[in-house]
């Protein structure tokens, strides 16, 4: 895999953009595959969205969108983010009741010149996390693949600030720093927890607000041998508001996903990072 080239090539490649050929190219299609026969043993159906969509401001910040304008001077962008035009379409242009499990295999592009290709997958109308989860795990087994999952809940970072009276941004731009300052056992307590043993712990020692939102945590019933928790965790996604994971290891991001409302519908969704799992795989082969 190659993510830029040097001036000194004969054909430069913009910083952020993927090149794939030969070994690369073969796994990446091989995990397309494999991820496709999973969702579809699932009950997924395949859908391919537009590359232009006018609701990208509702999935990522504005500054990280590629805009343009479409022939009547309406903003438009380059897809950031599949999950909120999977919904729309189904809902206001398909109209189809049966369509509520839907992946995709599809490339997104984020300000300046990033490209990432994803699998992703919406559970629409159906909150349904564990089943998301365990496809993940079905998808890395494949693979021989073991990476961590950690477990979140946004509502957490959202009810301390509410109860701290502290605006949100703390957790949008990482100043943890700000939150430890408040010298409160039950808030360090908190951010120190790494473990299922530690949330089922907290539920005596923080405020009664919290604890419906480590009962969803403890609630998942997931079986998995690695298994860690980030309780103050907060996801840049926009839509993203309760339930979130994510499989890492050696800080690279191969899945993330979790419980979202779009709408007026509940929902789930995850994606697998193509890029990264190339990446790993390739070096584990070399090994």
């Amino acid at each position: 895999m190659i993510d830029s080239v040097s001036a000194d090539f004969d054909h430069e490649i913009p910083n952020g953009s993927r090149l794939y050929f030969g070994k690369s190219a073969q796994l990446k299609r091989e995990l397309e595959n494999k991820a496709s026969e999973i969702l579809v043993k699932n009950g997924f159906s395949e859908i391919l969205t537009p590359y232009f969509s006018y609701h990208q401001h509702l999935s990522v910040a504005p500054q990280k969108l590629l805009k343009l304008s479409d022939p009547t001077n309406h903003e438009l962008a380059l897809r950031a983010d599949s999950t909120v035009d999977v919904v729309r379409i189904v809902r206001k242009r398909l109209k189809d009741d049966k369509l509520r499990r839907l992946f995709y295999v599809q490339p997104t592009f984020k300000y300046p010149s990033d490209e990432f290709y994803q699998i992703g997958a919406e559970l629409i109308g159906e909150k349904n996390l564990p089943l998301a989860i365990k496809i993940a795990q079905e998808f890395f087994k494949e693979f021989d693949l073991m990476p961590a999952l950690q477990l979140s809940n946004i509502e957490i970072p959202k009810k301390i600030c509410e109860i701290l009276n502290l605006p949100l941004e703390i957790f949008e731009k990482g100043k943890i720093e700000t939150l430890l300052e408040q010298n409160l056992p039950w808030l360090d307590a908190t951010a120190r927890a790494t473990s299922l043993k530690d949330v089922q712990a907290l539920r005596a020692q923080v405020p009664e607000e919290l604890v419906p939102c480590l009962d969803e945590i403890l609630s998942l019933g997931v079986d998995y041998e690695r298994i860690c928790v980030s309780l103050l965790y907060y996801s840049k996604m926009r839509y993203y508001d309760a339930l979130f994971f994510r499989f890492l290891d050696a800080g690279a991001v191969y899945c993330n996903g979790g419980n979202y409302e779009i709408d007026g519908l509940k929902s789930s969704g995850f994606a697998l990072l193509v890029d990264a799992l190339i990446e790993k795989i390739m070096q584990k082969d070399e090994k």
